[in-house]
């Protein structure tokens, strides 16, 4: 429900503003504004700040007014195949339906000619036509194995010191508390890259996946996701006393991930409060900035807002974690 929906109306009439506004009224779509041509469905939808698009012809009313079929378009962001199926079988069948009926009931007190279907839908996917789960499923595996492995691996070092009596040594080591969180941080940045390019490749090579943006801005990108895992698991760390604790805290913080962040469930379909504590997830951001470049070629002023989320987290993350490390833990 709530898919954020934008609509070209190029018709401007009477009977296309009760076409939209029904489709908003089931609740299925949020009407978030107006455009003037296709360029601007398409800056939209490869945001991200639209998911669905409504196309009316020029000739919409003059066209059920004359007994002719009218046709309308429905743009769907197929990077989320569950999103296509919810926007085209449900909602857009039960809006055309009662439109239909009431263009019938309202044409025929009239008594102008009718088509046999007074009204049709035109489906378009973008994205992802084929609707095939792999190009959807592999570019969010890419974030949750990162997730994984990045926080796993940093809240069991720092733990491990700390069963092998040497954290003592580092807090009293001249070294600032910011300088060590990221040294703790930065050796384990090549080893996500290196995750990160196995199942790219995998995912290319097997399964056919596209990438259609810049491989690079996703690589400089993916840097701020990586360090803000790291920064998360040396946090962890500073708070378990034992690796196997550590390693406790690591799991518990994937299940949320995996169920809040869009890689199962829509995030669409997600009631408002778990919205607001996705937001606060890095796998949240991350997978909307790898699906976008992906899938949609997307730039950096697509992804901008995501990218200035995941830049505030890293930096809190960093700040809690030096103020952990401070001398006070000792």
């Amino acid at each position: 429900r709530h898919l954020p929906t934008v609509v070209y109306d190029q018709d401007r009439s009477a009977a296309s503003r009760d076409l939209w506004r029904s489709l908003e009224a089931t609740g299925f779509y949020d009407v978030v504004g107006h455009v003037e041509n296709y360029d601007a469905i398409a800056r939209l939808l490869r945001s991200g700040d639209a998911r669905v698009a409504l196309v009316v012809p020029p000739d919409f009313a003059s066209a059920l007014v004359r007994g002719r079929r009218a046709s309308v378009q429905l743009i769907v962001d197929g990077s989320d195949p569950q999103t296509v199926a919810s926007a085209t079988t449900t909602a857009g069948a039960l809006v055309l339906a009662r439109s239909s009926e009431l263009l019938v009931r309202r044409l025929s007190a009239s008594g102008a000619p009718l088509a046999t279907e007074p009204m049709t839908l035109e489906t378009n996917t973008w994205y992802n036509p084929d609707l095939r789960t792999a190009v959807y499923v592999v570019p969010g595996i890419v974030g949750v194995i990162l997730t994984m492995t990045m926080v796993m691996l940093t809240a069991m070092a720092v733990a491990r010191e700390r069963e092998r009596g040497t954290l003592e040594q580092l807090i009293v080591s001249p070294v600032k508390s910011v300088e060590l969180v990221i040294g703790k941080i930065v050796p384990y940045v090549g080893m996500g890259y290196v995750q990160m390019t196995l199942i790219l490749l995998a995912g290319s090579l097997v399964f056919d996946v596209p990438i259609l943006g810049s491989i690079g801005l996703l690589y400089a990108l993916a840097f701020l996701f990586i360090a803000a895992n790291l920064a998360l698991g040396l946090f962890f760390s500073t708070l378990a006393k034992t690796q196997q604790q550590a390693m406790q805290m690591s799991f518990f913080f994937l299940l949320p991930n995996i169920l809040l962040s869009g890689f199962m469930f829509p995030y669409e379909a997600m009631p408002r409060p778990a919205q607001i504590l996705a937001e606060i997830l890095p796998l949240t951001h991350f997978l909307r900035i790898v699906r976008g470049i992906t899938l949609k070629g997307a730039g950096l002023a697509d992804v901008r807002l995501d990218v200035l989320w995941l830049t505030g987290i890293l930096a809190l993350l960093v700040v809690l974690g030096s103020l952990r490390f401070s001398k006070k833990i000792a």
